[in-house]
């Protein structure tokens, strides 16, 4: 089925943090392996502010953000098989790679050189529609709200995929830095997974909700006891902050083997000294987005399992507004934009 031809609306940013306006553009004729989602949801996620900001030198104007998509397929290429009109899908940041490489080959498109990010050089879902590779539009399970999916296409993949590359099982001590938009969602899974999790906080007040969120401890890390005390007992530490910190503490919360995985960017360098890494065998580590074959996996997980987003909605004419409070960090704990 061939796309209407009708013009694409959307919110774009025309220069670095520019209020984003009203912004329509022409998609093209509909490739043959493309997918036309009519967006019903998007997620508002910290990634999206670099690049209206143009944090990271790679944003190109103007251009809609948005990438934590739920809608429901609008058009198909004729070579889309896999999906029928009307069907709710979802698509996160990943939106084609070149299917050829050795990375795209081994499952691992998300490592693909090539990838094409749906918001890079390419307009996103603060829109109406979006377009994207079949491969990388992914079926939403029915047990899933939309808005409380939407923002697990990206920050729920993000904290996913290092707890199931990293093997953790009822076994694991899994510690997890930052309460937050990734860090909510970080306890839940690992929680589905069985390990003993730590919810490692700057505030205080955020003790009870890690609880409710599954955490068995509690650690106050702003607290040199409380840091201490926790000293050599976790297997896996993931950070989710975008915060400094003395990531020479959480080197020491680990245990012979266990490693330090970095999914939120510290805005400085990372200092650690070499010996407690060489005297423990323990490892630094960093994780990005996951291969469509491990969506899939989280999302059928989230739905089994009831995990999903805590999520603050706005209208898609409010995007400014919903914007300026992430950016706030006033957001508890993703926002998310519907049409």
């Amino acid at each position: 089925m061939k796309s209407s031809g009708t013009q694409i609306q959307g919110y774009a940013a025309h220069a670095a943090g520019a209020e984003l306006l009203p912004f329509k553009y022409d998609p093209g004729p509909l490739k043959s392996r493309e997918v036309e989602i009519a967006i019903t949801h998007c997620g508002i996620c910290h990634s999206d502010l670099h690049l209206i900001s143009n944090d990271w030198g790679i944003s190109e104007y103007p251009f809609i953000p948005g990438h934590e998509i739920i809608g429901t397929v609008s058009a198909m290429g004729d070579e889309v098989k896999s999906f029928s009109i009307g069907q709710r899908v979802g698509l996160g940041w990943q939106a084609n790679s070149c299917g050829e490489c050795e990375w795209c080959l081994r499952g691992l498109e998300n490592l693909c050189a090539a990838m094409e990010a749906t918001c890079v050089r390419h307009h996103g879902g603060y829109a109406n529609r979006v377009r994207a590779n079949s491969k990388f539009v992914l079926p939403i399970p029915d047990a899933l709200p939309s808005e409380g999916a939407a923002p697990l296409l990206c920050g729920g993949i993000t904290v996913y995929n290092p707890l199931r590359n990293h093997g953790v099982n009822p076994s694991s001590r899994v510690g997890v830095v930052g309460i937050g938009g990734l860090g909510h969602l970080a306890i839940q899974f690992a929680k589905v997974f069985g390990a003993e999790v730590t919810a490692f906080s700057t505030n205080i007040e955020k003790e009870a909700e890690a609880r409710s969120l599954g955490a068995h401890r509690f650690v106050h890390s702003r607290e040199t006891k409380s840091m201490r005390e926790v000293a050599g007992s976790l297997d896996l530490i993931i950070s989710t902050i975008n915060a400094d910190q003395d990531w020479g503490i959480y080197i020491q919360a680990l245990r012979p083997t266990g490693t330090l995985c970095f999914v939120g960017v510290p805005p400085s360098p990372i200092e650690l000294q070499a010996f407690p890494l060489i005297s423990g065998s323990r490892a630094v580590t960093g994780s990005p987005i996951g291969s469509p074959a491990r969506l899939r996996e989280m999302l059928e997980v989230a739905a089994r399992h009831g995990v999903k987003a805590t999520t603050e909605n706005f209208a898609m004419s409010k995007v400014n507004e919903a914007v300026e409070k992430v950016k706030k960090n006033k957001v508890r704990y993703r926002a998310v934009l519907a049409n």
